[in-house]
């Protein structure tokens, strides 16, 4: 990705969902991911038809930013709760696919 133009990112990735500039430098982000959703959770038997059900949810997501001076790709930042980070089929992975084939 460090080295791309900014017309190859708008065309491997479209148009970022935010964009930030300051002087001669561009941060653009893009959201990444596919809805997953790890659930944990627990149940509890109270014994005579009585049981409680509790857990908890967590997104996972990512947020691809890229980092662009003078038109190109400087730097590539990642945040976000995900798995491996450009594990295949994670979640950052999505948003950049089209540019690392």
């Amino acid at each position: 990705m460090v080295g791309l133009s900014k017309e190859r990112i708008l065309a491997c990735m479209g148009p970022p969902a935010t964009k930030a500039t300051e002087g001669g430098t561009e941060v653009w982000s893009y959201n990444s991911g596919n809805g997953y959703i790890d659930t944990q959770g627990t149940a509890t038997n109270f014994g005579h038809g009585f049981a409680s059900f509790g857990g908890v949810s967590t997104a996972r997501f990512c947020t691809v930013n890229l980092v662009m001076n003078n038109g190109i790709v400087s730097q590539v930042n990642y945040v976000g709760p995900t798995g491996g980070l450009l594990t295949k089929g994670e979640q950052c992975s999505y948003a950049i696919d089209n540019c690392v084939k």
